[in-house]
């Protein structure tokens, strides 16, 4: 092992004790803290400057994500006319290492005249920040993982570890739920699986459709149009079931002589899958998963074919 990776796992070890150190501070500070938000009718502010600004910022992004409306301010701006957005409904996480950051510090008079509370994140539980707060979550470290001991490394792990911990627990008591998260994520995989419909992504072009009298060759060529594995049969205009590459292997295994004989009528599935166009895909998803298939036929409110979804779309 090189003395590089020595070095990055010496980091990650350290950064890693830091965090466990911080876990007895987790008690009833932190069930405050959580409260205060709970009960918070205004706006989540988080406020930092510099690296604990930087944390505030990725704080602030979660818990936003997680249902807390949040937002991060930075303090340097808030004396250039920001202030202006904060009221007595809201709460402040105000988050500085040391306690001592003057530009927070200079917040403090404001913030009480306005019966602002404030929850203040300090490896200091004696700083002048975490006195003047409502409730101090205490990110002590040891040391930093550098090895001088002067770059901020493992306290803003601690810091970035507390959010998070912040996070998770207001969402629990939230009982926030998969389907909040995909609504504040619509773009993401989530957001698609559980908020799209069906109709937003069936292929609908170059379908596979054989009748009851197309001889098995014909079906083979439909079923090989757009790589899915299946062909619908339609009887005027209806659906009345589908032919699967792996009803024609079948066909071919036990049918072997009469096999170029065979219509659709004599292999084909009589009872589809069917889903809606209007279904959410994560329904199209749990149907295949429940019946281990990887198509779907999907039709309008007047129960005429309109398109195939697949499990690859629907992941």
């Amino acid at each position: 092992m090189s003395l590089i990776t020595d070095i990055g796992i010496k980091c990650l070890r350290d950064e890693a004790n830091a965090l466990l150190g911080i876990i007895p501070s987790v008690g009833e500070e932190f069930e405050k803290a959580v409260d205060i938000i709970l009960n918070c009718k205004g706006k989540f502010i988080v406020t930092g400057v510099g690296k604990s600004g930087h944390v505030g910022e990725k704080i602030a992004a979660t818990m936003a994500s997680l249902g807390t409306p949040s937002f991060f301010v930075n303090p340097l701006d808030a004396f250039h006319g920001d202030l202006g957005m904060l009221d007595s409904r809201d709460v402040v996480l105000a988050i500085s290492y040391s306690g001592n950051t003057d530009e927070l510090l200079r917040l403090i008079p404001f913030l009480i005249d306005r019966n602002i509370p404030i929850i203040s994140m300090t490896g200091n539980t004696d700083s002048l920040l975490a006195q003047y707060s409502s409730c101090n979550l205490n990110v002590a470290v040891e040391r930093e993982a550098d090895p001088l001991n002067l770059a901020p490394t493992s306290s803003t792990t601690a810091q970035m570890a507390m959010g998070d911990a912040l996070a998770i627990a207001l969402s629990k008591v939230r009982n926030f739920k998969e389907t909040d998260f995909a609504r504040f994520h619509p773009g993401g995989t989530l957001g698609k699986r559980l908020l799209a419909r069906v109709k937003d992504y069936m292929i609908t072009t170059n379908l596979p459709v054989v009748h009851l009298s197309n001889k098995v060759s014909d079906t083979i060529i439909e079923i090989s149009k757009n790589k899915m594995g299946i062909a619908v049969v339609l009887e005027s205009e209806k659906i009345i079931g589908v032919v699967t590459d792996g009803d024609v292997r079948r066909a071919m295994q036990y049918k072997q002589d009469e096999f170029f004989q065979l219509s659709v009528r004599d292999i084909m599935s009589t009872s589809p899958k069917i889903i809606n166009q209007m279904a959410k895909l994560s329904q199209a998803s749990d149907l295949m998963r429940k019946h281990n298939i990887h198509s779907l036929i999907v039709e309008n409110d007047s129960h005429e074919f309109v398109g195939i979804i697949d499990s690859f779309t629907c992941s």
